[in-house]
């Protein structure tokens, strides 16, 4: 079901709105957000595939997941995995749905909670959208330092090169491809990075399948592990986890970017997306926790063992993955403050003192970024605090919440009514998990406390004893 790109049947209405308002040249609006909605909508529904499955499917998104299960078990991990396959596809086809719902281009989640809940609606979103992008861009650096880690150890076995070292030559690079200037220009990375993801996750697949075979089979339990409040810890952490797996706060970014019918388009894209997300996830996680039961790692590289050179080929294709990420997630903080600082709306950004801007913008960034990742080398508990606070408001709650209040509903009475009760459900069920998640981070956060500490001190060296007198 998920792999079909038809057009949702209760927003059929909406899509003879949209071409209606297409034909008659809607868009009214202050004049800055018209000349911005202008400046996009060249992508095709294969663009916007890239993007979505660059954005979701990143091994460091589904790396995790063998970890997940692990903490679940099997039915409750399965049924988690599956519920929260579907719950985000459905949510992603919400949110293009309410493309042009009042008449107007909406070309920022921001912007689109404004239009629909007013000023808090705005700034809600955009602290949820900054949790989101700024932890999964600490989160996914992590992971590629650990990939280009894995590859120099291989090459460089008495090497001296820490974590550390190569999450800076990643945050160099990011820093490079940060001077491209909108996701747009990112199409072509972004396409590179779907074959990635595909390479990723056969190769990961099909070397955890040939590890699980020559491993003792009796000595792999599937048992959860650790005391009754230890497994309910890790119940929520897994959850966490599964929510970060599925993230993309980046939904009405990107639809902006896609030629009319936007919302057509972005109804293939996203399906598109999907499919690719569903060949991959499922298939590793399911691989990963067969093949090493309770004792798979949080990074499912880590458990690999044998042959050594498709471990490498598979931390390759993590890192190039990775970096068209990164890319996606670090548009909206960009995007924010260059409207500030170019007050001229009409100029390019690639003017001279654009290109400045950006530049310094975007150094301050990554210097950010990349200290904070280096002194947070605990990828599995970060990324279950990211997936509880940021993504799951964005990629749960929010759509369904919004697609009511913005009366797109139905005429079908019965229809109206199913949609009515299944979208509060759905924001209410993971509502609940997000509260309890956000319990469970007070015990993470004390839990990490000691080796971030430990970590600090190897970075800046033991603080100076304070003298007095």
């Amino acid at each position: 079901m998920v792999s079909q790109p038809s057009t949702p049947p209760h927003v059929t209405a909406g899509d003879r709105e949209e071409e209606a308002a297409v034909a008659a040249g809607a868009g009214a609006g202050a004049a800055g957000e018209a000349a911005a909605a202008e400046e996009g909508g060249r992508g095709t529904w294969k663009h916007a595939a890239f993007h979505v499955a660059t954005t979701i499917a990143t091994p460091a998104a589904y790396a995790p997941l063998p970890f997940a299960l692990a903490s679940l078990g099997w039915p409750l991990g399965v049924s988690s995995l599956v519920g929260a396959t579907l719950a985000t596809w459905y949510s992603s086809l919400l949110i293009a749905s309410l493309w042009r719902w009042n008449g107007k281009k909406q070309v920022s989640y921001r912007h689109l909670a404004q239009s629909i809940f007013g000023s808090w609606g705005y700034w809600s979103i955009a602290f949820f959208q900054q949790v989101a992008s700024l932890g999964n861009n600490i989160a996914i650096q992590i992971a590629a330092g650990s990939s280009l880690k894995a590859i120099y150890k291989y090459y460089q076995r008495d090497g001296t090169l820490k974590l550390q070292h190569f999450i800076v030559f990643f945050g160099a690079f990011e820093l490079l491809l940060s001077q491209l200037p909108d996701i747009h220009s990112l199409r072509w990375v972004n396409a590179i990075c779907t074959f990635c993801t595909i390479g990723f996750a056969g190769t990961t697949i099909g070397v955890t399948i040939y590890n699980g075979k020559e491993i003792d089979r009796e000595t792999v339990s599937y048992s959860l592990q650790g005391s009754s409040s230890s497994k309910v810890f890790k119940a929520f952490n897994a959850l966490g986890a599964i929510a970060f797996s599925f993230g993309d706060a980046m939904l009405p970014e990107i639809q902006h970017t896609v030629r009319e019918p936007a919302r057509r388009n972005m109804y293939k894209g996203v399906s598109a997306a999907y499919t690719i997300i569903l060949l991959s996830y499922w298939q590793l996680a399911f691989c990963g926790y067969w093949a090493f039961g309770s004792d798979v790692e949080p990074y499912i590289l880590a458990s690999l063992t044998n042959p050594d050179w498709t471990i490498i080929m598979a931390n390759i294709f993590a890192v190039i993955q990775i970096a068209g990420c990164f890319q996606i997630y670090c548009r909206p903080t960009y995007a924010y403050f260059e409207d500030r600082l170019l007050h001229d709306k009409h100029a390019s950004p690639f003017q001279f003192r654009g290109r400045l801007i950006r530049l310094i913008l975007t150094s301050i960034y990554m210097v950010v970024i990349t200290l904070v990742a280096a002194a947070m080398p605990f990828f599995g508990d970060f990324v279950s605090i990211c997936g509880a606070v940021g993504f799951t408001p964005l990629d749960f709650v929010f759509p369904a919440i919004a697609f009511l209040k913005a009366g797109r509903m139905p005429k079908n009475s019965k229809l109206r009514t199913f949609i009515r009760v299944f979208n509060l459900a759905v924001a209410t069920w993971f509502s609940v998990v997000a509260v309890l998640g956000c319990i469970v981070i007070d015990y993470l956060l004390w839990r990490v406390a000691d080796p971030l500490s430990s970590c600090l001190r190897s970075i800046v060296g033991p603080l100076p004893s304070s003298r007095l007198g």
